[in-house]
């Protein structure tokens, strides 16, 4: 019997990260030695005092249901965070805890968005909002920024691309992929431009630490009270605190708009695992001071792998205002062939070919919207950065 699946689920494509990651781990376990830049995952471990709280929390024997939006305690210390850094006031009402920022975006799309609704993405993009939209019934507008100006979006670009079907539109600051932070005058006018419009925003804010070079992160919701009013922010301690795997992420919104991702979240997943809440309290209202070691060393990396991919024949790469990614444009490469006489048509193509040739994974730009580029995270060792772009340099040099 055939099996016939969803029309939904049939058109969703594979997350491109996961996928890039999984196949350089499959030659990993057939014992081939590759660097994997693929996945966006910082190398540090989640610091001690964030484990101990969680471990603290087992021996206490915090294992049982929450509130599906979070326990009180953390949803305070997230209000705290919000106030503290982002000059944001919320109610610990207005805050939903789910697992991890991706299911704090899905659940706002399916809140916010009906069939035929349409949603602006700037591009390059992140690799689920396409997906993420599409299964709550609504379309996306995706339109491109460009590399002179750090692809960081305009104005001009918002209005040249706006339709009055406009729903909600997405900023994500510092960006995944290409790590620029925007201007915050011009997001103030694009917000306001767009709010005017009755247009949601939905302000992706997961890489707000990593910011360098003296470039400052500013919260959308924060640029002013009707702003605030019509924003879903999103967030996670994924990459701030090196807590990937602990899977939490949180959504502040209008109350109406909590509420609602609230529920809906009861009927997906009920509460975020227990402990990890208990850790998620310490590493929002204990000591910050990794974060700005994790920084330091960041920014260190930043300037070696940018500096390196610019010295590598057919490659170039702007220097990233903030995230651990650095976006090279990899277009030179187009058109010329491997050593198995392969020709590299597209950036999805070369992205094989040093995953092949020079056993080194990265994720191509097409994943994000944007072909041509490929992506490199850059949350490594410097020795292993330093080993990954050798073997490119080397694999390239050698096409001739």
């Amino acid at each position: 019997m055939k099996t016939v699946l969803t029309k939904r689920v049939s058109q969703l494509s594979p997350s491109a990260t996961l996928a890039m990651a999984a196949l350089s781990n499959k030659m990993k376990r057939e014992g081939i030695d590759v660097i994997s830049f693929a996945q966006g995952e910082p190398d540090f471990d989640t610091p001690e005092n964030i484990k101990q709280a969680a471990v603290k929390a087992l021996n206490e024997g915090f294992t049982k249901y929450t509130d599906v939006p979070g326990i009180p305690e953390l949803r305070q210390a997230i209000a705290n965070k919000l106030k503290r850094e982002n000059n944001l006031d919320y109610d610990p009402s207005d805050i939903v805890v789910s697992n991890g920022g991706k299911q704090a975006l899905y659940e706002t799309f399916q809140v916010l968005c009906e069939e035929g609704d349409l949603v602006m993405i700037p591009t390059p993009c992140y690799v689920s909002y396409v997906d993420q939209i599409k299964l709550a019934g609504a379309n996306v507008i995706l339109f491109p920024t460009e590399e002179k100006n750090n692809f960081r979006v305009t104005l001009e670009e918002v209005k040249a691309n706006y339709k009055p079907e406009v729903k909600a539109f997405v900023v994500n600051c510092p960006n995944n992929p290409t790590g620029c932070v925007y201007d915050t005058g011009e997001l103030k006018k694009i917000a306001e431009f767009l709010i005017e419009r009755d247009v949601w925003l939905v302000s992706d804010d997961v890489y707000e630490h990593l910011v360098y070079d003296g470039h400052t992160f500013t919260s959308t919701a924060a640029l002013g009270e009707a702003i605030k009013n019509k924003t879903v922010v999103v967030n996670a301690l994924s990459k701030t605190y090196a807590m990937t795997g602990w899977r939490i992420g949180y959504a502040a919104a209008p109350k109406e708009v909590a509420q609602a991702i609230n529920v809906l979240q009861g009927h997906i997943s009920g509460n975020i695992n227990s402990l990890a809440q208990r850790a998620a309290i310490e590493a929002l209202n204990g000591p910050q001071d990794d974060i700005g070691v994790m920084v330091t060393e960041y920014a260190k990396r930043r300037e070696y792998i940018v500096k390196r991919l610019n010295e590598i024949p057919h490659l170039s790469c702007n220097k990233p205002d903030g995230s651990f990614y650095a976006f090279a444009n990899v277009k030179k490469l187009l058109g010329k062939k491997t050593s198995k006489g392969a020709e590299l048509k597209t950036d999805l193509d070369v992205a094989m070919f040093f995953l092949e040739e020079a056993h080194v994974a990265a994720v191509p730009g097409s994943a994000f919207e944007f072909p041509g580029y490929v992506r490199f995270v850059f949350a490594k060792s410097m020795n292993i950065i330093e080993k990954g772009l050798d073997r490119i340099d080397k694999t390239i040099r050698n096409l001739g």
